[in-house]
């Protein structure tokens, strides 16, 4: 269903809590899409258990070379640090921005949305996220729900958002049918 797409997943250099990052990998890759690793830095990233450290991920390309045009969608991991750090980088923000103004599907899981927030495309929106983040994207301007995932299409693009790894099996299905549609 995602036979030709390509999608990005864009992550800070550490702090991505590893399985938001692998689940939605693995759905893509079974789905027929191609996923690229999108960070600030060459070299590779630093996956996070939580607070323990994991895994180490190969980055395909960084933000400031990155064509928001070449890819079919974007996937946002959680993990606190992870989003923390991107939205001081400028380049992360505008990067993410883009696949807004394109119309193109975003998904964004657990601490994630705080990237949303600094890109300023939450207003308007219908969104879940970790719990803690709900009264920064209230103050932004989304409802914020309690739900294990939440697909909203009233904005220029189709938004997916979970709240935490337990929501991954929804969180993969719904946003390999936005990639896919």
């Amino acid at each position: 269903m995602m036979n030709g797409k390509t999608i990005a997943f864009l992550v800070a250099p550490e702090g991505v809590e590893q399985v938001e990052l692998t689940e939605p990998w693995k759905a893509v890759k079974q789905a027929g899409g191609t996923p690229k690793l999108i960070s600030t830095d060459t070299g590779q990233i630093q996956g996070f258990n939580h607070l323990d450290k994991a895994d180490e991920f190969a980055v395909d390309d960084t933000v400031d070379t990155a064509d928001p045009a070449s890819f079919d969608g974007l996937v946002l991991p959680g993990g606190v640090a992870n989003p923390d750090f991107l939205r001081t980088q400028p380049a992360a923000v505008r990067f993410v921005h883009a696949f807004f103004d394109a119309g193109k599907p975003v998904a964004a899981i657990c601490h994630a949305p705080w990237t949303l927030i600094e890109a300023d495309v939450v207003r308007g929106r219908t969104m879940t996220s970790w719990p803690s983040l709900q009264t920064d994207l209230r103050n932004a301007g989304a409802t914020w729900v309690d739900q294990e995932v939440v697909v909203d299409t009233e904005g220029p693009n189709t938004l997916v958002t979970s709240r935490k790894p337990d929501d991954l099996k929804a969180f993969c299905q719904a946003a390999t049918d936005a990639f896919g549609g």
